[in-house]
């Protein structure tokens, strides 16, 4: 259920708002008075996107793991917008789903670059932008992979355990100012990131939720966009969980 308003006047950057969770969490946030930049690598997706957005969204195309790309769509939205007041940090790959010892290293390495590092680099890049108000809100997207680790999907699981760390290092380094860092820890949710993943191991994410199904994205921009709120003011650097009952910590 929308809340009127709980946006207005706000403008958020979402990567990976091309699709999946990111866009689910556009639609809410513009659907609740806010704006919204999608930073995607896929063009024809974010014009897509736009299409069933609105004029409440702008797009660029972005690639989380090249600073100077990141830096150039902060400063431009930034611009656009006069602020960046909300950073949901959605875009990921899962990698292929194979054993730690038959892990192609260069596969491995790509999913810790976009996942982790491309993470790094845009939290980093929106964080100098928040810093001039003083106030902001950013909200990883983490998964129960980083808290659990699943089998045959050892970087994956690596990388958003990376996530967590970060978030939590972060929030605990802006603590003291108006910005808040979070993360969400889900487990599985169907969208096209499963295109990825083999069907074994889809069946194994979902053998593993006690309530035996896969979420939704309207279930995780819920919880997204209440972190994203000013309502949200006592909370930092924490960890989120939304996996149907799978989380045991």
């Amino acid at each position: 259920m929308t809340q009127q308003n709980r946006f207005e006047g706000q403008s958020a950057v979402i990567t990976g708002g091309a699709a999946g969770i990111g866009h689910a969490v556009a639609h809410r946030i513009i659907a609740e008075g806010g704006r919204v930049a999608i930073w995607d690598r896929d063009h024809a997706a974010i014009a897509a996107a736009r299409a069933t957005l609105g004029d409440a969204a702008i797009g660029f195309t972005v690639d989380v793991t090249d600073e100077a790309s990141v830096e150039q769509a902060a400063s431009t939205t930034h611009a656009t917008f006069g602020s960046i007041d909300i950073l949901v940090a959605s875009a990921g790959i899962t990698g292929p789903n194979t054993t730690t010892w038959t892990y192609e290293t260069d596969a491995w390495r790509q999913v810790i670059e976009i996942n982790l590092i491309g993470m790094f680099i845009t939290n980093k890049a929106v964080v100098k932008r928040m810093l001039e108000a003083n106030t902001g809100r950013i909200v990883n997207i983490a998964s129960i992979a980083g808290k659990e680790g699943n089998p045959n999907a050892s970087a994956y699981s690596a990388s958003k355990a990376g996530v967590i760390g970060l978030t939590k290092s972060l929030g605990k380094e802006l603590a003291k100012t108006g910005i808040t860092v979070n993360c969400v820890t889900p487990a599985a949710v169907r969208t096209a990131i499963f295109d990825q993943m083999t069907q074994e191991h889809i069946d194994f994410m979902l053998s593993k939720i006690p309530m035996g199904r896969f979420g939704t994205v309207e279930e995780m921009a819920s919880l997204i966009c209440f972190l994203a709120s000013r309502e949200c003011s006592f909370s930092t650097g924490g960890v989120f969980d939304i996996s149907g009952g799978r989380a045991t910590y």
